[in-house]
């Protein structure tokens, strides 16, 4: 596995499952600027894997979008995008090698490996750019992002990932490689933990899961400002779940999908064909060649949370 992360508190507990599975082997974890600068993000990333005793190479990669200024998610997040808690610097560095080059390199020598991101996708589009062939070495990328067929919820169009730099994510989907695309309705409803959820997590003991918890202190503020919503909602431990057990994923589908790059009003949007009309003699003009993705739909609420336990025990 291969993570792309714009860390902050819901990504903290995604690397914390992804590095403490025994199914998978991350072989490399990089960073990019999002809901933090990357400066933030590699910090945060290299103090999650401390957390979990791993030695897993961290890669700094791209510190704003493709064109557009970078957009940090402070208000979700806290100003170091891990609740403000005051966490430790990390013992070791980023390696020296940028971001984009070792996606480059990860990807060309381990085909069939599974791609994560759990931020704006400017590193895989910049990589995918410099070297188009390497899409086709990724076996599944499981991309933490979008809105489909339902409101954002950094503007009532847009995800926030997908929203930040929807030029990269155009260059993404457009470049043929496999893509599970994993919205952000996914982690609301009956996905969020509850009261009875986080005692649960407190009463394991363990620090990680400890740590899950306060570093989510913020944005559990802000989610239920944003929703009216109660309880802690990790739209990254999902997309993790489902990238660590498919069949999490209930429902799915795939669907010509495009994104809104032009207009200020819907910028980031996801657009999903779900009813396939985009055959339609009055579609093909602006739909002809669009890309296309797996869209998971639903999710089992109850295995998804059992998935995210096993990773604090």
């Amino acid at each position: 596995m291969l993570i792309d992360t714009d860390t902050a508190s819901d990504d903290a507990v995604a690397l914390i499952m992804a590095l403490r599975s025994p199914q998978v082997s991350v072989l490399a974890i990089t960073t990019v600027a999002g809901n933090v600068g990357v400066v933030q993000a590699s910090r945060n990333a290299l103090y999650v894997a401390e957390l979990c005793g791993s030695q897993v190479p961290i890669y700094k990669g791209a510190s704003a979008p493709l064109c557009r200024p970078a957009t940090p998610a402070d208000w979700f997040h806290g100003s170091d995008g891990l609740g403000d808690h005051g966490y430790p610097k990390p013992r070791r560095a980023v390696e020296p090698v940028h971001a984009v080059d070792a996606i480059i390199q990860t990807i060309s020598a381990n085909p069939g490996l599974t791609l994560v991101t759990l931020g704006p996708l400017t590193n895989v589009a910049l990589a995918l750019a410099r070297q188009p062939g390497i899409a086709a070495n990724v076996g599944r990328c499981v991309l933490m992002g979008g809105n489909p067929c339902c409101e954002g919820n950094v503007t009532p169009a847009a995800e926030y990932n997908i929203w930040c730099d929807p030029e990269a994510a155009l260059i993404v989907l457009r470049s043929g490689i496999a893509v599970d695309l994993v919205g952000w309705h996914l982690c609301r409803g009956d996905a969020v933990l509850n009261a009875a959820d986080i005692a649960h997590v407190l009463n394991l003991g363990t620090p990680l899961a400890r740590f899950s918890l306060e570093c989510n202190s913020t944005a559990m503020e802000a989610y239920h400002t944003q929703t009216g919503e109660t309880g802690i909602s990790l739209p990254d431990p999902v997309a993790m779940s489902i990238a660590l057990d498919p069949s999490i994923c209930t429902s799915h589908s795939r669907h010509s999908v495009h994104v809104e790059t032009g207009s200020p009003l819907m910028r980031g949007m996801t657009v999903v064909d779900r009813l396939n009309v985009t055959a339609d003699a009055r579609n093909r003009e602006h739909w002809q060649n669009a890309p296309r993705a797996d869209i998971c739909w639903t999710l089992d609420a109850q295995r998804w949370k059992q998935s995210l336990y096993a990773a604090f025990r």
